[in-house]
């Protein structure tokens, strides 16, 4: 096989490597390890998606890949500390925010006829969402103090997101 075909399949890979990272969240024990572990998934995010670009190895199935792989990892990882006690029920909202209300938005895109042909792309705000979403979760393991500051800054970007979203939705729309 090609260096070029092996490196094309290799962004779906580190997609993948961050629903492993997931079920190794759950099952690990450590702060040490779980933060390890977000790290994991925070460069795995970042680097399916640069590695792809780079080497022209974008597909419809990696860009359907790399958002639920996201998802995934952060409800999982969410949803351990909501359960272990390490998070309010405000807090798993918070941080879910954008998730939630991005579903709904696509839900309801795909329920209006004239908003279906409308293309979902990933925005530069959503992107800090995640990034705020995982450094959010490292500090609810090591940075306690810091985490009603940083869960404010998620609720915000949260909101903007979801403005943008909307707006770009609109936009597209009348195309």
């Amino acid at each position: 096989m090609s260096s070029r075909g092996t490196l094309g399949r290799l962004p779906n890979l580190l997609s993948y490597m961050r629903l492993a990272c997931a079920a190794g969240f759950v099952a690990s024990g450590t702060t040490d390890a779980r933060v390890s572990l977000i790290g994991a998934a925070a460069v795995t995010d970042f680097l399916d998606g640069w590695l792809a670009r780079r080497v022209h190895a974008t597909s419809r199935w990696g860009a359907l890949l790399d958002p639920i792989a996201d998802r995934v990892f952060v409800l999982t990882v969410v949803g351990t500390l909501l359960f272990e006690g390490f998070l309010t029920t405000a807090a798993y909202f918070i941080l879910l925010s954008r998730d939630i209300m991005t579903a709904v938005g696509f839900l309801t895109a795909r329920a209006v006829p004239w908003l279906r042909p409308v293309e979902f792309k990933a925005r530069m705000l959503g992107k800090a969402v995640t990034v705020l979403q995982l450094f959010t979760l490292a500090a609810v393991l090591i940075a306690q103090p810091a985490v009603p500051v940083l869960l404010a800054i998620v609720a915000a970007t949260s909101l903007l997101s979801i403005g943008d979203y909307t707006l770009a939705l609109w936009k597209a729309r009348a195309r």
